[in-house]
């Protein structure tokens, strides 16, 4: 199969050399830095937010609206999508990036500085889910403002390499997440911990907002998009379309296939960084700080499969990759949780490792497949939608639907059925997106 599965591949107009190396960077880090602020919250409902915002009920009710919250902030990533999207789209990728970053510097500083249940009583929850709210407004908004600055920077036959330092954000933020929450356990007495010492990660995120002043000043606008503009310019008012229209009326069915066919990715990640944290410390009595450490560690490796993932979709094909990669995961499914559920550190992991190198596979080629999927002046809102409708149907009600299968059936084997019934339908997705650039 040929790399791009459209018939609208990106052009290759971006200006060589120092600026187009600046732009992938600026790219990066605000894609690392705005998944760093997301990831913290997970961390933190696994560890401490349920007793300190929920704390009427069962530990298990209270990880369980400590959960809702955080997929709280997936059900609002499409609202970011659309409406960075449809501004993207019209007025340039480098202002809805610039946005979306203060939008989640202010939110995460907030959550850090947030009284608790105990201080001012159920506003303590409300305030907690209005924050998340807005953290999951600015990460919809951010990752097709980050995602489009390197793609359509990217020289010829690089574009996967390009996308994947966007992606490259996750593991970086996980990674970075990671290390301060144990830095944060390690430094402070458990009570500390649990009274302010969790807070600290949160208020680090306040930094976003020097580098979104960085690429206020420092990056300039694509060169696609600028050319998009100039065609659009000659048109005549009334010949115009807001791109969230042309989407819904001739795009749809291509974006439900693009979410269809991540959402598998989307669940397995957050299953992996959040509920199996939440599973192997409360039902199987492991050490959250050993957790952790796996779980950093894994990550670290995805800093080196995602970009050799991309790289060999810009060689062999993005739909090619993809598919291993969703294949991979399916028939881990089952032997992830046999791994996991002997308790042991050194398994999972093995478990947990085996796992991100099939969602590295997926996650590498998955930035140049969507934008690849969209002309120019639809793309931003396009792209966008497709991930954030994955996002919302995988990884926001995961780690929720995680605990709600274990309470229910009491074993992990309904985990692991969920995550093969995702990998059966993103297979589907990505067969028909197949057939259908093959008819082009």
């Amino acid at each position: 199969m040929g790399t791009t599965p459209s018939a609208q591949p990106l052009s290759t107009t971006a200006p060589p050399g120092p600026n187009r190396r600046r732009v992938a960077t600026a790219a990066a880090l605000a894609s690392a830095v705005e998944w760093y602020d997301y990831f913290v919250f997970g961390i933190a409902a696994a560890l401490v937010l349920g007793d300190l915002y929920f704390p009427a009920g069962s530990p298990t009710a209270g990880v369980l609206a400590a959960f809702a919250t955080f997929a709280v902030g997936f059900l609002a990533r499409p609202l970011g999508g659309i409406v960075a999207g449809q501004l993207g789209d019209r007025k340039g990728r480098k202002p809805m990036l610039v946005m979306a970053l203060t939008l989640m510097g202010v939110a995460t500083t907030g959550i850090g500085l947030l009284p608790t249940y105990e201080t001012i009583g159920v506003a303590a929850p409300i305030l907690l889910v209005l924050l998340r709210i807005a953290q999951g407004v600015a990460v919809g908004a951010q990752w097709g403002g980050a995602m489009l600055l390197a793609t359509e920077y990217a020289p010829e036959g690089k574009r996967g390499l390009y996308g994947s330092v966007v992606q490259l954000g996750v593991p970086i933020g996980v990674v970075s997440a990671n290390t301060v929450f144990l830095l944060a356990g390690a430094l402070t007495s458990e009570s500390a911990f649990e009274s302010w010492g969790w807070r600290v990660p949160f208020l680090i995120g306040l930094l976003v907002l020097g580098l979104a002043w960085y690429i206020h000043t420092r990056v300039e606008e694509t060169p696609e998009f600028r050319q998009a503009e100039e065609a659009l310019a000659e048109k005549e008012q009334s010949e115009r379309s807001s791109p969230l229209r042309t989407i819904l009326r001739g795009h749809l069915g291509t974006v439900l296939l693009a979410g269809g066919s991540f959402a598998v990715n989307t669940a397995t990640f957050y299953i992996l960084i959040t509920g199996v944290l939440d599973y192997t410390t409360r039902e199987l009595d492991m050490d959250h700080g050993s957790v952790l450490a796996v779980s950093l560690g894994v990550s670290v490796t995805q800093l080196v499969l995602i970009p050799a993932a991309a790289a060999l979709s810009d060689r062999f094909g993005r739909i090619r990759v993809y598919t291993i990669g969703a294949v991979g995961i399916a028939l881990w499914a089952v032997p992830l949780f046999l791994l996991i559920d002997t308790g042991s550190l050194l398994w999972l992991g093995v478990a947990s490792f085996v796992a991100s190198c099939f969602l590295s596979i997926m996650y590498g080629p998955q930035a140049a497949l969507f934008a690849e999927l969209f002309t120019p002046e639809m793309r931003y809102t396009g792209a966008s939608l497709g991930y954030q409708i994955a996002a919302v149907a995988g990884g926001g009600l995961a780690p929720f639907i995680m605990v709600l299968l274990l309470e229910a059936t009491g074993t992990s084997m309904a985990v692991s059925a969920y995550i093969i019934a995702l990998s059966v339908v993103a297979l589907v997705s990505i067969k028909v997106l197949a057939d259908r650039a093959r008819s082009r």
